[in-house]
């Protein structure tokens, strides 16, 4: 869903109808994809990462990296603004969350083992992003 295609939905049942069910349980439940699984790990073309759920435009290919941990990863975000992030919790563990700016949708986390310039690791789940080429 884009934009342009209209307003965000308003309850659960209208997003698990523009959600595939793995898009659902990772956007909308905090869940995580299985460690290489997804397509966009192997994705060196041009152009930008958006949020699988809206649209919003949220990594730039020239800033994806190989970090090796079995999800996609930049080293910084597209545009300031387009992606929050909030303490995380969960599992034990103390880490801070990915979310969309603008559907609220969990991306994945964000490490300070990144490469320079930022030294951040945004690791984020491909299931929740969509890929356009330039």
């Amino acid at each position: 869903m884009s934009e342009s295609e209209g307003e965000l939905p308003d309850n659960d049942e209208e997003w698990r109808e523009i959600l595939s069910d793995e898009e659902y349980r990772i956007l909308r439940e905090s869940g995580t994809e299985p460690r290489f699984s997804s397509d966009l790990i192997d994705v060196e073309d041009e152009g930008v990462f958006t949020c699988a759920g809206c649209g919003t435009e949220l990594f730039d290919s020239d800033r994806k990296f190989e970090s090796e941990t079995g999800w996609p990863s930049f080293w910084d975000v597209y545009q300031e603004g387009n992606v929050e992030t909030q303490a995380d919790n969960s599992h034990g563990m103390e880490r801070t969350e990915v979310v969309c700016a603008e559907c609220g949708g969990h991306l994945g986390h964000v490490f300070d083992d990144g490469p320079e310039p930022s030294g951040k690791r945004y690791c984020i789940n491909g299931a929740a992003l969509d890929f356009e080429s330039e």
